[in-house]
């Protein structure tokens, strides 16, 4: 989805749009302000978004309430802003802002990011893949399959066990022995997690190799359709 303009942002609440430029800002609260949020866990005037060329920021004018900044369609990134903290910078082309409670919230779409032609001349030699993942490979699945609740719910904090995964592509006929030995090979090999000097909970590993694939996008979205296409493929 792409409504937004070239310079600029556009904020929805409800029926409620507000389109700004940028060197443009609005306050938002309980009021009076300019984009009204009618409900007591609320400050009157809890917020400021202002307007760059090709970025937004948010100042947390509350006195107790952090507010969560996320990307609706990525995978559990968010930025989390602190009572008091001005013109923080946000990075995501669609964000939700929360202020408490999915009620108390509005969308921000801002424009695209500014990305380097892919055809720009580069010297020297080329640079290596710092994590050189297969995704046609069976580890790449078994990773996507462990993303797949902070893919789909980014406040998820569900680690899938080695039995669920094992369900989950039930496709491949993989083993729990196979299942282990691909999430060792990505931990160890592939995406090089450091084990914790106290390792602690079974599931550090899991839990580790989520963590780094969502933080450095190796696993997006876009990939739960893997899941599916290879189950069809071979049903």
């Amino acid at each position: 989805m792409s409504i937004c303009k070239l310079s600029g942002i556009i904020i929805q609440r409800e029926a409620r749009v507000l389109e700004l430029a940028p060197g443009e800002h609005v306050t938002f609260g309980r009021g009076p302000v300019d984009l009204v949020l009618p409900d007591l866990s609320v400050s009157r005037l809890a917020g400021r978004i202002d307007v760059v060329d090709d970025y937004w920021m948010i100042s947390n004018l509350s006195r107790r309430s952090t507010y969560v900044v996320d990307d609706p369609e990525g995978g559990g990134e968010l930025v989390k802003v602190p009572p008091g903290r001005v013109r923080a910078p946000i990075p995501f082309e669609l964000a939700g802002v929360r202020l408490s409670s999915e009620a108390v919230s509005f969308l921000v779409f801002a424009p695209e990011h500014v990305l380097l032609h892919p055809d720009a001349p580069r010297n020297g030699q080329e640079t290596a893949p710092t994590f050189p993942l297969d995704v046609t490979a069976k580890y790449f699945l078994i990773l996507v399959a462990l993303c797949e609740p902070r893919l789909r719910d980014p406040f998820s904090s569900v680690i899938p066990t080695v039995p669920e995964i094992i369900i989950r592509l039930a496709h491949l006929g993989l083993g729990r022995s196979a299942v282990n030995f691909h999430i060792d090979y990505l931990a160890r090999v592939k995406l090089r997690v450091k084990t914790p000097e106290r390792p602690g909970k079974p599931d550090w590993q899991r839990a580790a190799l989520v963590s780094l694939a969502l933080r450095h996008a190796l696993v997006t979205s876009e990939h739960l359709a893997l899941l599916e296409t290879r189950s069809h493929s071979l049903s």
